[in-house]
């Protein structure tokens, strides 16, 4: 896994006043994920992710990130934050629950059947998504990586990671900005 420094992509819009919404931070990842040059820049690597913080729309932040075959983030969430991520080359899987949960207080949840959903995303195509969405992401490729392009708004205050046995969710910790910064 590596970290490069902070690039600024030429598909940067003006800062809304209000913060950017679900649909400009998609229309921000579709354009970012457009610029041949940004996507050829970032470094992969075989054995982990990498990714390159980018300058967000309105002071969202904003990622481009490389996947390995093989490789996937984990059940997690986004606690407070909108966003949205856009396949740039290769494809990606999302596994999500469609059921919003509590945000506090909890350690394991039974969830309910019927609420998983799963989309493939192949490049160009992407998605939106609301607070509190809590999904995987996943590279199932045997042999091709894949690059996507991520923005969060608020700035991302924390993410809950969890583990699923069946229909049970459980959470296992919490990350703030200074465990992946």
């Amino acid at each position: 896994m590596s970290v490069s420094p902070s690039l600024t992509p030429s598909a940067s819009a003006p800062a809304p006043a209000h913060g950017p919404t679900q649909a400009e931070l998609l229309d921000f990842v579709r354009r970012t994920a457009a610029d041949a040059e940004l996507i050829a820049s970032l470094p992969l690597d075989p054995e982990g992710r990498t990714w390159v913080r980018l300058e967000g729309p309105g002071g969202s932040e904003a990622w481009l990130i490389g996947w390995p075959p093989g490789t996937g983030t984990g059940w997690h969430d986004h606690a407070e934050s909108v966003g949205a991520f856009l396949t740039a080359s290769g494809e990606l899987k999302e596994n999500s629950l469609t059921a919003r949960l509590p945000t506090d207080g909890w350690k394991t949840l039974e969830l309910t059947e019927g609420i998983d959903r799963e989309r493939r995303l192949g490049a160009g195509k992407g998605r939106s998504f609301g607070r509190h969405h809590v999904h995987e992401v996943l590279n199932e490729s045997t042999e091709e990586h894949a690059i996507s392009v991520h923005a969060y708004y608020p700035p991302l205050p924390q993410i809950r990671r969890y583990s699923r046995s069946g229909q049970v969710l459980r959470l296992e910790q919490v990350e703030r900005p200074a465990d992946w910064q």
